[in-house]
């Protein structure tokens, strides 16, 4: 059985299933698909792509999966009165939809990192001093959190850049915000693992910052898995060696892409009638 993984939705429901029936057509054996998170938000059609990934992962016998994604944890807390939706959200079908309250519960529940066959799946990034058991180990302690009686709460103190840095004695909430962070946000960080979290559109640090993509910190302790992520659109596309970054842009006019995990081959939809609101993240 083969695996494919699938970009940042982000809202684009005819793109999505447009590239999954191209994957399912393509296999005669039923394969795995795994998304890299935000499935929802700034495209057109957020509802109806939560409603169908939703619906592929019930009938999949856990052949389908998602780790989660900032906009879709923002969707959790605007649910909430966590925090304030924004002017570019696309968010309002899912929260007065009937079964609005039922979609948001399954996404609580969903990983936020999958490690399988020799890759890591997040959806953001992977602070260099973690190698892929501690960052499960700590992503359990999220979804732990998302799961428990308690979420509302967890959620209410989720945001803010600070701690920048992780040490191992983190502890309550500045614990599980700074691995949400890297998780889910993390792009830029120094050579020490200090996150930076003030560039989002650049793919490319000005070298007097100190900064670098997390991936490429010399000695990260993930190298010898292949970490999966999506997140920047600004990067693209990238297969490298232990390596594959997927967010292709789909919602800024770009393309949705897919990757088999097995032989790296790759699927893209183009997606060119749509481009959502200014301010991407």
């Amino acid at each position: 059985m083969k695996t494919y993984v699938i970009g940042d939705l982000q809202g684009c429901h005819d793109q999505t299933v447009a590239l999954v029936e191209r994957i399912l057509a393509e296999e005669a054996e039923t394969p795995s698909i795994l998304f890299t998170g935000d499935l929802i938000n700034r495209g057109p059609d957020s509802l109806a792509t939560l409603r169908y990934v939703y619906a592929l992962a019930r009938a999949s016998s856990g052949l389908v999966d998602t780790v989660l994604g900032n906009h879709d944890l923002h969707l959790l807390a605007v649910a909430n009165g966590i925090r304030p939706a924004h002017d570019s959200d696309t968010l309002s079908h899912i929260l007065e939809a009937q079964d609005g309250p039922a979609l948001m519960d399954w996404l609580r529940t969903r990983p936020m990192a999958i490690h399988r066959g020799g890759h890591l799946l997040v959806h953001g990034g992977v602070l260099p001093q973690w190698d892929a058991d501690q960052a499960m180990a700590l992503a359990g302690e999220v979804e732990a959190a998302l799961r428990g009686p308690d979420w509302a709460g967890f959620l209410a103190h989720m945001y803010g850049n600070q701690p920048a840095a992780w040490h191992d004695g983190l502890e309550g909430a500045e614990r599980l915000r700074c691995i949400v962070n890297a998780l889910t946000r993390l792009r830029f960080c120094t050579a020490g693992g200090v996150m930076d979290f003030k560039m989002k559109e650049s793919a490319k640090a000005d070298p007097a910052s100190g900064l670098m993509p997390w991936f490429e910190v010399p000695g990260r302790r993930t190298q010898d898995v292949t970490v999966v992520f999506g997140h920047w659109s600004a990067l693209g596309l990238m297969l490298r060696p232990r390596l594959i970054a997927l967010d292709t842009g789909c919602v800024w006019g770009g393309y949705l892409s897919a990757v088999c995990l097995e032989d790296r081959s790759l699927m893209q939809v183009q997606c060119p009638e749509y481009r959502a609101h200014a301010g991407k993240a």
